[in-house]
């Protein structure tokens, strides 16, 4: 066995390669990009090794700064994570001749599998189903839009190295086509150094399900069962879950007995996962096969009781599989959220910068753990006061739980994601908490165009609809109550000028449109229960107790006799709340701020003037912190609605931002290659 690896990745899977290595008495090395010196995989790791700058193209992509690495920190292996070089063929293949051991596949077998062209000639060789398609290299989007008229749309456009949801977009015309070539190859060359594109026919409607599966030096293979990963967001998955409330017993089995004949053809070692896009009738084709670890790893790892990391690095060591494929096991449902720094309510645009507050839920399974199960699990690469930068993928967490079926992991789910405090920079939480409470996810009736169909015109505050918004109203009374209690003990308070907690008040749900609600609600004590408050709402009771301090952010209690987990937040506590004397209350992804005063306060409130914000109509200003690489306008330049005005690369990805009315350009503020700020002006019109 090793006694030293090195991981050649960064963030959480970093930090996973470690909690294993760690079990199994093995010492790590981390490697950084300046970016990341202070991140939580480098404090975990025994050694830390700097290979350059923080683009990704300067560090984690030169294979000759990770091999320098391991030689000068004598690790014997290199785990490659994904992302980055973990499905290069030519860094797995130079590893070896430098006489280290690579964790992960042959380089013939990524070589084989690895390449989305290459693999899919492969699959139709060994009799595997494969979806219509050319396989060769596309060499021109007008190319492109000829081989997509003859298939007939929607086509998909693909990288041949891609992956991750880089490099990927469907084509309806022939305009989209023509667009999503350019696109797609481009992102390619910048994430993957390989600009190759090719097309395939879209089937629409389709399930997303893999097989992972894992293999030895001694020709066994096994599948670990699979993957629901049907929903997703512009091709990146949003929640995965194992087992599929899809497919059936027989399904499964065709499945993953066809992922082992193709891993056997190309003497497979090591993790890998084979993708199968799955019709209505359980008709399925392959999509091609991912020749490392997945980012979704944990759900398979929950329901079989196995650590997929153990088994790469024993595989990598020479060791037999410890187990037969009769002896997979299938126990219970899991569920994984990606949390990701984005803004939901403004497209999903990156949210970069300092974390403020991350405070996950409290944990009861955990990394490299092995006997522990249905519980909460968190990995992360990040920590309390770290940096989410621009250059790399926007991921924060994975949240993963247990539980014994599909709807016990949906719940529990939900009160993860009540309870996980990210404060800083803006998270996908409120969208996951609306998928999962959406009824055709929990009747497990969707494919993956269950986003784009549901959420087709954006997200908004109105999808995340909470089944009971008075309770919100109640727990924030509940909170000021508490607080005004607390007032009351205050000493060398002058006479006659006590704090009084009062009965009687009313909570002003603030909108920015000026719209407040003002609610009347009456609370009192609950005789011999401490923590305890009976706020009343009309004809509507709720009796909330908690003993959690007023100065946590996370409130756990019961109401009405129910458990519950929320968020509460004083406003001159969080920048982000713009009223200092404000509360805000977050429940399953609805959020309001309210203020709670006294009827008289409340009556004051309501004669104060509204100020509207300013009309920013004339500028376009970035809506990310990110870098701008093209402006395409220039001074007095005449622009209709809809025309392309500049494009923002941050996270990996490209966006571009269009003009929202016709207009004339007076000034160009911002150059090409400058560093933008959320909100910085980059144009401005007459």
């Amino acid at each position: 066995m090793f006694t030293k690896i090195l991981i050649a990745n960064r963030g959480e899977i970093a930090c996973r390669v470690i909690q294993t290595a760690r079990k199994m008495g093995i010492k790590t090395v981390a490697v950084y990009s300046e970016a990341d010196k202070d991140a939580r995989h480098v404090s975990l790791a025994d050694e830390a090794v700097n290979i350059g700058p923080a683009p990704s193209r300067e560090s984690y992509l030169v294979a000759d700064k990770i091999i320098a690495a391991c030689k000068q920190t004598g690790a014997q292996a290199v785990h490659p994570g994904y992302g980055f070089l973990s499905e290069n063929a030519g860094f797995a293949k130079r590893v070896e001749e430098e006489g280290i051991i690579f964790i992960g596949p042959k380089h013939y077998s990524i070589a084989a599998m690895g390449d989305k062209i290459e693999s899919k000639k492969l699959a139709g060789t060994a009799g595997v189903n494969c979806i219509p398609g050319v396989n060769d290299a596309i060499e021109t989007p007008e190319k492109a839009v000829e081989i997509a008229k003859g298939f007939g749309y929607p086509v998909m456009i693909k990288a041949s190295a891609g992956g991750g949801g880089k490099g990927l977009r469907v084509a309806y015309n022939d305009k989209e086509a023509l667009e999503g070539f350019t696109s797609c190859r481009n992102e390619a060359r910048n994430s993957f150094g390989d600009d190759r594109v090719f097309i395939e026919k879209f089937v629409e409607e389709p399930r997303h399900i893999e097989i992972q599966l894992v293999g030895d030096s001694f020709g066994n293979v096994i599948y670990l069962n699979e993957r629901e990963c049907s929903i997703q967001r512009r091709h990146q998955k949003v929640i995965e879950e194992a087992p599929s409330p899809f497919i059936s017993d027989a399904t499964r089995k065709a499945m993953g007995e066809q992922a082992v004949a193709l891993a056997k053809a190309v003497k497979y070692q090591s993790a890998g996962t084979v993708e199968f896009v799955v019709g209505k009738d359980q008709s399925f084709y392959f999509l091609e096969m991912n020749t490392r670890l997945q980012v979704e790893h944990p759900v398979t790892e929950c329901i079989t009781g196995l650590d997929l990391v153990e088994l790469m690095i024993r595989v990598a060591a020479g060791e037999k599989l410890p187990l037969t494929q009769a002896e997979v096991k299938r126990d219970g449902w899991a569920i994984e959220c990606r949390i990701n720094a984005e803004d939901p309510f403004r497209n999903f645009l990156p949210s970069t910068g300092r974390l403020v507050r991350f405070a996950p839920p409290a944990q009861t399974m955990h990394q490299a753990n092995v006997t522990d199960w249905y519980g909460v699990r968190v990995d992360t690469g990040v920590q309390d006061g770290g940096e989410i930068p621009m250059y790399y993928d926007s991921m924060i967490a994975k949240l993963i739980v247990h539980g014994k079926d599909r709807n016990d992991a949906i719940a529990k789910m939900r009160e993860a994601l009540n309870g996980f405090v990210i404060r800083g920079v803006s998270s996908n939480i409120p969208f996951q908490a609306a998928l999962l409470a959406h009824p055709k996810f929990v009747a497990g009736n969707f494919n993956t165009g269950f986003i784009a169909e549901h959420y087709a015109k954006g997200f908004k505050a109105e999808d995340v609809p909470h089944d009971d918004s008075s309770f919100l109203v109640a727990l924030a009374a509940f909170v000021r109550r508490k607080s005004r209690e607390r007032a009351t003990g205050i000493t060398g308070q002058l006479p006659g000028y006590a704090v009084q907690a009062g009965s009687d008040y009313v909570v002003i749900t603030l909108d920015a449109g000026g719209e407040h609600v003002y609610t009347p609600v009456n609370v009192t004590e609950i005789e011999g229960k401490s923590g305890s408050s009976r706020i009343k709402i009309g004809q509507e009771c709720y009796d909330i107790c908690s003993n959690s301090r007023l100065n946590d952010v996370v409130i756990t209690g019961t109401v009405n006799g129910q458990p519950f987990t929320a968020q509460v937040e004083r406003g001159a506590n969080n920048v982000a709340i713009k009223n200092p004397l404000a509360l805000r209350v977050q429940h399953n992804g609805t959020k309001i701020d309210a203020m709670v005063v006294s009827p008289r306060m409340a009556e004051m409130h309501k004669l104060m003037p509204h100020k509207a914000a300013p009309d920013m109509s004339r500028f376009v200003l970035s809506p990310m912190p990110g870098l701008l690489v093209d402006v395409a306008v220039q001074v007095g330049q005449k622009v209709q609605a809809g025309e392309r005005v500049a494009v923002i690369e941050a996270m990996k990805m490209e966006n571009v931002l269009f003009a929202a009315a016709d207009g004339v350009v007076s000034k160009v503020v911002a150059a090409k290659g400058e560093s933008l700020v959320v909100d910085q002006v980059i144009v401005e019109f007459a």
